[in-house]
């Protein structure tokens, strides 16, 4: 049974700096990509970032520049480092592993990132 946990959400004031862990229980193939996407209240999820084996990482371009996904194999992990935090980078965020067409993807329950003075 694979899970993901996130953990590392909070409350930063502007200009702040957060890392997000996911950690990942089970087996997940390693050709699945694995995300972060957010959803502030009254809007849909969106994707972050993204990193795939091979193929590096994206990003939405509201935080590239500021943010930086990572992804530890051995630790069964993957990591977001959030710098220069926005008051419009408030929301949940959710890990997601994300598999090929037709496949099943995983998320996990989200954690609460709030940037406010």
């Amino acid at each position: 049974q694979v899970q993901l946990v996130e953990s590392g959400g909070g409350l930063v004031q502007p200009g702040g700096s957060l890392r997000l862990s996911c950690a990942v229980s089970g087996s997940i193939p390693p050709y699945y990509s694995m995300g972060w996407y957010r959803q502030a209240p009254g809007t849909s999820r969106e994707l972050v970032a993204e990193i795939r084996t091979g193929s590096g990482a994206n990003y939405a371009d509201s935080v590239k520049g500021r943010f930086t996904i990572s992804r530890d194999s051995a630790k069964n992990a993957v990591y977001l480092q959030m710098n220069s935090l926005k008051p419009e980078d408030t929301g949940v965020y959710y890990c997601k592993a994300d598999g090929p067409p037709f496949s099943r993807d995983f998320w996990g329950q989200g954690t609460q990132v709030t940037v406010s003075s």
